[in-house]
């Protein structure tokens, strides 16, 4: 027969993970922190799986504890980049706050469906993870006595192993890293979207598009820009001819496209240069655009 537990400490502290996570990801003050890193790891590769192989695997016998533990990190990384096609193919796209919305969700739903399973057995036979009793059985393995050289040297590498894991999470999440240097450039429509590009002119009339350039190059960069038709440069405003961007600093600016000649499927290039390399362009985008004769 069921008995009546208590929420299961392991799921209450999942689901106490996952809001304190949300906390530090969502509150101004507290999003430049280093703990938002140090909390959003176990919701990436940690959580998700852990939820779903309780709701999976809700009692004792099942699953060892290094299994689950395995098989926890290893469904995560499976969980996530599936969530993030879904996303992908939705109007929130794979963003930072949908992600998490998303993760915030399915982990809370999924441990919520996993309590109600473990209701359906015993308390002796259903799963829980009791942090005291475990970290007290992790200490006595590492630090107890060995019964030969080969264990103690094996609990001695076991112990290193342990030591370079977490000093490897604490350098990556507390250290600062510099991102490699680079340069966004894109175009976008007439609405400020990255579609409804206009593609469909009539010679001798106009049609616009907006230039994004933004900056990440650690230092202020001198950009040159050229727009070409079939290979032959159109004419650019001197504010998008020679660009001068500090870091971190973005551009946005509407570009008029006036084609002088007609086709079809003809190539209308986008290219910037930086202030190093002026035969060569830095980026390069295209628009396949059909021109009418004149009206």
């Amino acid at each position: 027969m069921a008995g009546n537990q208590k929420f299961p400490s392991d799921l209450l502290f999942v689901v106490g993970l996952v809001i304190l996570t949300d906390i530090f990801v969502l509150t101004p003050a507290l999003n430049e922190s280093f703990i938002r890193t140090v909390l959003g790891l176990p919701m990436i590769l940690f959580l998700p799986g852990y939820s779903l192989v309780s709701l999976l695997f809700p009692t004792k016998n099942t699953l060892e504890g290094i299994e689950r533990a395995a098989l926890s990190v290893g469904t995560s990384v499976a969980i996530v980049p599936l969530m993030g096609l879904v996303l992908n193919n939705t109007s929130f796209g794979i963003r930072e706050i949908p992600l998490l919305v998303s993760l915030s969700v399915l982990i809370v739903l999924v441990c919520a469906a996993a309590y109600v399973r473990r209701k359906q057995f015993p308390e002796e036979k259903a799963f829980e993870i009791s942090f005291k009793a475990s970290a007290r059985n992790m200490l006595i393995e590492i630090m107890g006595k060995p019964e030969s050289t080969t264990e103690k040297a094996l609990r001695v590498i076991m112990a290193v192993s342990i030591l370079a894991l977490a000093g490897s999470i604490a350098y990556v999440a507390l250290l600062p890293h510099e991102q490699e240097p680079f340069t966004e450039f894109y175009i976008l429509g007439s609405d400020g979207t990255a579609e409804n590009y206009t593609t469909e002119y009539v010679q001798g009339e106009s049609g616009t598009v907006i230039i994004g350039i933004v900056n990440h190059e650690h230092s202020t960069v001198d950009y040159t820009m050229d727009v070409r038709l079939e290979n032959k440069s159109l004419p650019l405003p001197e504010t998008l001819k020679h660009i001068q961007l500090e870091d971190n600093m973005t551009l946005e600016k509407p570009l008029e496209i006036t084609p002088t000649v007609k086709g079809n499927n003809m190539e209308l290039q986008f290219l910037l240069f930086n202030e190093t390399e002026k035969n060569v362009p830095y980026r390069d985008l295209h628009l396949w655009i059909n021109v009418a004769g004149e009206a």
